[in-house]
């Protein structure tokens, strides 16, 4: 599906060799919403959902370092340099209001990003993240290399168990085969790199350290109750059935709704 018409990519440089694409569309002035992609994902995941909003709303949709078309030989991976791919892409915009909308791993850089420039980011939206409590929360060492292992000795195998467990029941397996080819082909070793950034990343200390407000959409069946238990005084959490872990690609109408009524709060 194409895109608004107006829409143009763009790029910006950081150090390292770091070229950060990502795509402009929608109004050239005014608050903005920023898409950023999960883990082994791009921002032309978002394509469907920007083909539905109001074409007066600034949209911008970035890939971050090494995914995509971004591109970068850094040695550094971490969530808070990821914000700072996405800072950049701001401040070549001139950005001075935006909701970022981030999905899985781009929803802990979204809330990096918040941190960071706590005068531009007004509110935080996630697309079925942050409640993965063997993810995103920071992992004992013993805890994080159980889950890191399997990466390490078969990265597209371990990658499919991911695919699987963020797959209701029902779920068409064609979806799960394409998602682990394509997060399966992602770059190396930034992939794994990033993985291990995340796991290691103190959520609970970002999102205390944060004062915007945060809303998670996630999917029903696969939310726990200990993870609305843990995280639900610190950010709204309304459960949704449009699909997988990936049910923006999968109902981006859908989706659009929801995040229409987060930029009119």
């Amino acid at each position: 599906m194409a895109i608004n018409r107006n829409a143009e990519s763009h790029e910006v440089r950081r150090p390292d060799d770091t070229s950060i694409r990502y795509t402009v569309s929608g109004s050239a002035v005014g608050p903005a919403m920023v898409l950023v992609h999960g883990w082994g994902c791009d921002r032309h995941d978002f394509d469907a959902i920007i083909a539905h909003l109001p074409r007066q709303l600034r949209v911008l949709a970035i890939d971050l370092a090494e995914h995509g078309d971004s591109r970068s030989t850094r040695g550094t991976w971490t969530m808070e340099e990821f914000a700072r791919d996405v800072a950049a892409v701001l401040e070549a915009e001139s950005v001075g209001s935006c909701v970022v909308v981030g999905h899985s791993m781009g929803r802990a850089v979204a809330v990096e990003t918040a941190r960071l420039l706590p005068h531009t980011v007004t509110r935080v939206v996630a697309l079925d993240a942050l409640h993965y409590l063997s993810l995103f929360p920071a992992q004992e060492e013993h805890a994080a290399e159980a889950l890191l292992r399997p990466f390490r000795e078969d990265f597209a195998g371990a990658m499919r168990g991911m695919v699987e467990s963020g797959s209701p029941p029902g779920t068409d397996p064609a979806l799960m085969d394409a998602y682990t080819k394509k997060m399966s082909a992602m770059r190396q070793p930034a992939g794994l790199h990033a993985l291990e950034a995340l796991v290691h990343w103190d959520m609970d200390a970002a999102l205390h350290e944060g004062s915007q407000p945060i809303t998670l959409f996630a999917v029903r069946t696969i939310i726990t109750q200990e993870a609305i238990d843990r995280y639900g005084h610190r950010m709204r959490i309304d459960l949704v059935d449009l699909g997988s872990h990936h049910f923006h690609a999968e109902s981006p109408e859908a989706t659009v709704g929801l995040l229409a009524a987060e930029m009119s709060d």
